[in-house]
């Protein structure tokens, strides 16, 4: 699991509830009048960009959690013996 990519994924996710989550959330109270079309679009629109980055968010969570950890130092391995299974 590479802990910084699943950050980066969880930061996008909480990004993505700040934004959206409020557009797309069922109305409280709901049948006593009817939406007219363009607010009908304008909630599909609202629900497919939530759809679409929710998508994104959940692939890169699960990249991030089958990944390895990307090594920070350049390569500790290269001096021929450091690493697990050299000896």
């Amino acid at each position: 699991m590479d802990p910084n990519r699943l950050k980066q994924a969880y930061a996008k996710l909480r990004s993505l509830d700040e934004r959206l989550t409020f557009k797309v959330r069922p109305r409280t109270g709901g049948g006593l009048s009817r939406p007219s079309l363009d607010q009908v679009e304008e909630r599909h629109r609202d629900l497919a960009h939530y759809t679409i980055e929710l998508k994104e968010v959940v692939q890169e969570l699960i990249l991030a959690i089958g990944s390895k950890p990307k090594k920070s130092g350049g390569g500790q391995q290269a001096d021929g013996g450091s690493g697990p299974g050299s000896a």
